[in-house]
């Protein structure tokens, strides 16, 4: 048996990557599209499409720039942070594959090692992950009011118990991911609109995709982020949505989960 690590790679500009993902960012460079380096990684172009969203959400600055024209229209281009992402995760995990290699000979079980290790790994399936920095935290009786500054131009707020906040052992400046399901995210069109949700993120849709029933919506923030946000059929017509409509994506403090690495 052989050692093989996988590694997360996150740099002080706050960029999160894996193996798979530095693979499509690497097929974008050399196609500029992502269709086709999904084609060529024998993935759903979907999955690819949420993985750039993701990778392009977790980061300061975007990896991949894209067109306007939807999921089959335009192109996409790495920027210069991800290619000097891609070179830095490279070159990390060619150094930490030889010190396996060294340490593979030493370990008499490595079947449980394995088996250890995957327990440490934890996958979600919230279609929305922001990475930010606690920006601000408001004590109540019972709750903590958690600010995450999210880029230039937006924050989330989320709210949690006393006891977690005490257990992620929040602290303003610290680094934090935010979870969102994309049924909890609402969509409106009128700028007069009064809500009582605490999460209002502008932006514009950027592909909708349409079901028998529902329809899925991906809004595209001024940083380069994107939200995305189920709705019924009925509310697409309703709003007039379609690619390049302003529209904002709200959802509440109390949908909002979140995370800290340790």
């Amino acid at each position: 048996m052989h050692l093989v690590g996988r590694i997360y790679l996150d740099t002080d500009e706050g960029v999160l990557l894996a193996g798979q993902r530095v693979h499509l960012l690497e097929a974008i460079e050399r196609h500029g599209s992502i269709q086709k380096a999904a084609k060529e990684l024998g993935l759903s172009y979907k999955a690819a499409w949420d993985a750039v969203n993701s990778m392009n959400n977790l980061c300061d600055q975007p990896l991949v720039l894209r067109e306007v024209g939807g999921r089959r229209g335009g192109g996409s281009q790495l920027t210069e942070h991800g290619r000097n992402m891609i070179k830095l995760f490279r070159a990390v995990e060619a150094e930490y594959q030889r010190a396996l290699d060294k340490l593979g000979g030493n370990l008499t079980d490595m079947r449980n090692f394995n088996r250890l290790l995957n327990r440490f790994s934890m996958k979600t399936s919230a279609r929305n992950q922001f990475r930010g920095v606690v920006s601000a935290l408001i004590q109540g009786p019972l709750n903590f009011e958690v600010r995450m500054r999210l880029d230039d131009w937006n924050e989330i707020v989320a709210v949690v118990t006393n006891e977690s906040a005490e257990n992620l052992e929040l602290r303003v400046g610290m680094e934090v991911f935010a979870l969102v399901k994309a049924p909890s995210v609402l969509l409106i069109t009128d700028t007069q609109a009064k809500l009582s949700t605490r999460n209002k993120l502008w932006g514009t849709v950027y592909d909708l995709q349409m079901g028998p029933v529902n329809a899925e919506v991906t809004v595209a923030l001024p940083s380069g982020k994107t939200v995305v946000a189920v709705v019924t059929r009925d509310s697409v017509e309703e709003l007039g949505l379609a690619v390049g409509v302003p529209v904002c994506a709200a959802f509440k403090s109390s949908s909002v989960i979140l995370a800290v690495t340790s």
